[in-house]
C-alpha cells in the first residue's frame, strides 16, 4: 500500500478534482489499480491508499482491505478510485457490484463512500454524478 498526500488544504470538492488528482498516474497504467482516497472532515485528501493492483482488467477488492486504513486514519469519508486499462471508464457489472458492497460496508462502519471514480484515457465516470451510489 502506498500513501501520498495532496497539496495541503486542497479539498476534493467533486469528481473533477478526483480525476485531476488521479488521472496523471492511472489513465495510462497497464493494469487496473484500485485506490482509496481517505478524506478528513473538510474533504481534504489525508492519504491515498493503493488497495490492489490487478492483472490486465480485474482487481479483487474486499471491504476489509478498503476500510482497514480508513479506520486506522479515522477517516471522515472515502472516495474509491480505479482505472480501466482499456481506456474506457464505463462501469462494468463487477464495478457496480463491488461499489454496492463497499457502500454498504461503509454505512456499517460509519465511513461514507462519497464517490467511486473510474479513470479512463482522457475521461472519467463518477458513480455519484451518474446516480449509481
Amino acid at each position: 500500500m502506498t500513501g501520498e498526500a495532496r497539496e495541503s488544504g486542497q479539498p476534493l470538492r467533486g469528481p473533477r478534482d478526483v480525476a485531476a488528482a488521479y488521472a496523471p498516474r492511472l489513465q495510462d497504467a497497464p493494469v487496473e489499480e484500485f485506490h482509496v482516497a481517505i478524506l478528513d472532515a473538510q474533504h481534504r485528501l489525508e492519504r491515498d491508499v493503493l488497495v490492489t493492483r490487478g492483472l490486465l482488467n480485474s482487481s479483487l477488492v474486499h471491504p476489509r482491505e478498503v476500510f482497514r486504513e480508513a479506520i486506522a486514519e479515522r477517516a471522515a469519508a472515502v472516495i474509491l478510485v480505479h482505472n480501466h486499462p482499456s481506456g474506457d471508464p464505463t462501469p462494468s457489472a463487477e464495478d457496480r457490484a463491488v461499489t454496492e458492497q463497499l457502500v454498504a460496508a461503509g454505512r456499517l462502519l460509519d465511513i461514507p463512500v462519497h464517490d467511486h471514480v473510474i479513470v479512463g484515457r482522457g475521461r472519467y465516470v463518477s458513480f455519484a454524478e451518474a446516480g449509481l451510489l
